[in-house]
């Protein structure tokens, strides 16, 4: 019999085909059925970081903004280095209009990875 995990008798295998689903439903804009998907998987394995990540995403496209901003600071609480992470947070901060949390995030996602895209949200000259 296939392991299973938790009290959701769904296998490990299957978290790994939810995640996938998860992604291709955000690519396809549909942000809420990903977090559907996500949900079970995070909790069986609230230390998996990457679909903690995806979840903040799909909050994030879905102007969930305050679910976004946690799932986003846990991923940073456990990668501090995570220059997209930063920059993602960094946004949502901008989005709730809170300027100066976002400036500080786009400053360190610019420089954890100098990619133009951070460096210019950074504004490091003003």
């Amino acid at each position: 019999m296939p392991e299973t995990s938790g009290s959701t008798g769904r296998s490990p295998e299957t978290h790994v085909i939810d995640f996938r689903a998860a992604e291709q439903l955000l690519a396809a804009r549909d942000p809420r059925g990903a977090v559907k998907l996500l949900d079970p998987v995070i909790a069986a394995h609230p230390e998996n970081t990457a679909a903690r990540l995806l979840r903040a995403r799909a909050f994030f496209a879905a102007a969930q903004l305050r679910p976004a901003e946690l799932e986003f600071t846990i991923v940073l609480e456990r990668e501090p280095d995570n220059a997209f992470a930063h920059f993602a947070l960094a946004r949502t901060y901008e989005r709730q209009n809170r300027p100066e949390q976002a400036k500080r995030h786009f400053r360190l996602a610019a420089a954890l990875d100098p990619k133009p895209e951070y460096v210019k949200a950074a504004r490091f000259d003003s």
